[in-house]
């Protein structure tokens, strides 16, 4: 059974900074590309940042140089460090990784950014 388990989110004030993470079991890690997306109440859904098995990563526009995506695929955990934090950033965070046909969600993780 595929699980993937996120967790990191939480309330930080702006400037501030948070690491995500999201722990799969029950796929080959190493193969899939990966990736976080985010939702704002009101917003659909956006990508964040991705990467592929072994490919360059992609950043959105409004977080480049400020977030770091990373795998460790040991571990089976990918990561997304939050730096420089804004109001704008708040929004449930979604793990996904997908290969192929396969396509899997993480449960999502609430990211507040306030003052």
């Amino acid at each position: 059974q595929v699980q993937l388990v996120e967790s990191g989110g939480g309330l930080v004030q702006p400037g501030g900074s948070l690491r995500l993470s999201c722990t799969a079991s029950g796929i080959r890690f190493n193969i899939f590309a990966v990736g976080w997306y985010r939702q704002a109440p009101g917003k659909q859904r956006e990508l964040v940042s991705n990467m592929g098995s072994i490919g360059a990563v992609y950043y959105a526009a409004s977080v480049k140089g400020r977030f770091t995506l990373f795998r460790d695929n040991t571990m089976r955990t990918l990561y997304l460090q939050m730096n420089s934090l804004q109001p704008e950033d708040t929004a449930v965070y979604y793990c996904n990784f997908k290969y192929a046909d396969e396509d899997y969600w993480g449960q999502g993780t609430q990211v507040t950014v306030s003052s």
